[in-house]
């Protein structure tokens, strides 16, 4: 298929190149121009604007950093949804403000567009192998008929209802993450000033039911003292912040959430907004003077394929 991919980020970029590998025709857009360049050197064509890169194409995808780059670059006269042609497909895969997207689904089905929502979860690493699970909202049938591109993509793929729907559920589930991450490093942290091998510890809870994705994984590049998982803090509060916002406009008391968002807070603030997410428990490390290190736990995740790239990607 013709396809312009728009944002060519820490997820972005692999999941275009996954793209191009199956055979697609793919017109990629980013600010960073220089982001582009291997595609562009494995056979992508680099277009010098959003709307450049949608003319003639088929489907649209969109990766973007947060809210305000999905609205700088979406709607509008000179916009993605104006530029793309009738009956054509936008899928949707930053993590945004589930209302924004609900009107911007709307403003696209009023031009003859189809669209699908479909955030990804499960980890940057798991976008360069092709395994990250994806989330979709929109319309059963077109869900269907993409399916197959989105596999693409992606492993486990799970519609979850209308548009919208998986924005909410998505930002769910970085919120959990981010609860779990933190309950992790406290309990790393327990663990060593009670004289306890970090590296059992961190094994024995894997097998545990105290166990949880967060810790399986980003509690590696916490031992190891990276912190590299490609997501930066500043993305990190985008996403406590929808998931307040949510549960502002629900009613929803979340006391945890609450708790831990004011820890990231304090975290950005100490690190700065470029820093991995994953350096929110480093707070707790520079608290005690207690740095959680143990020999064996790699620098980044496996199948980070491309990690050299996606070091110095922040989108």
């Amino acid at each position: 298929m013709r396809i312009a991919f728009i944002g060519l980020g820490n997820v972005g970029f692999p999941l275009a190149r996954n793209l191009l590998n199956a055979g697609h025709e793919m017109t990629l857009f980013d600010l960073d121009p220089a982001r582009a360049a291997p595609l562009v050197q494995a056979g992508a064509r680099l277009a010098d604007s959003v709307a450049a890169a949608a003319q003639s194409a088929e489907v649209a995808v969109t990766s973007l950093p947060n809210p305000a780059a999905v609205t700088a670059v979406v709607p509008g006269d000179d916009g993605l949804l104006a530029a793309l042609a009738s009956g054509s497909l936008w899928i949707e895969m930053s993590t945004t403000d589930e209302a924004d997207m609900r009107r911007y689904a709307g403003d696209a089905a009023a031009r003859g567009l189809d669209v699908l929502e479909a955030p990804i979860t499960g980890g940057a690493n798991r976008a360069w192998t092709g395994e990250i699970s994806i989330l979709v909202g929109g319309d059963e049938a077109v869900f269907e008929r993409y399916r197959p591109l989105l596999a693409v993509m992606g492993g486990e793929i799970e519609h979850m209802g209308t548009i919208g729907a998986a924005s909410v559920v998505k930002v769910i589930t970085n919120m959990l993450a981010f609860v779990h991450l933190w309950a992790s490093g406290e309990a790393m942290m327990l663990a060593k000033r009670n004289g306890v091998d970090l590296a059992k510890a961190f094994h024995g809870i894997r097998i545990s039911s105290g166990n949880s994705f967060a810790h399986e994984t980003e509690g590696q590049l916490v031992l190891n003292g990276s912190y590299n998982c490609a997501f930066t803090l500043g993305l990190a509060m985008k996403d406590l912040r929808l998931a307040t916002k949510l549960a502002r406009e629900s009613e929803t008391p979340l006391p945890m959430a609450d708790l831990v968002n004011d820890i990231f807070e304090r975290a950005m603030a100490a690190y700065g907004d470029e820093a991995w997410s994953t350096q929110a428990v480093k707070l707790l490390e520079d608290q005690l003077q207690e740095p959680l290190r143990a020999p064996g736990f790699p620098e980044v995740l496996e199948g980070m394929g491309g990690a050299d790239a996606a070091s110095t990607q922040k989108g």
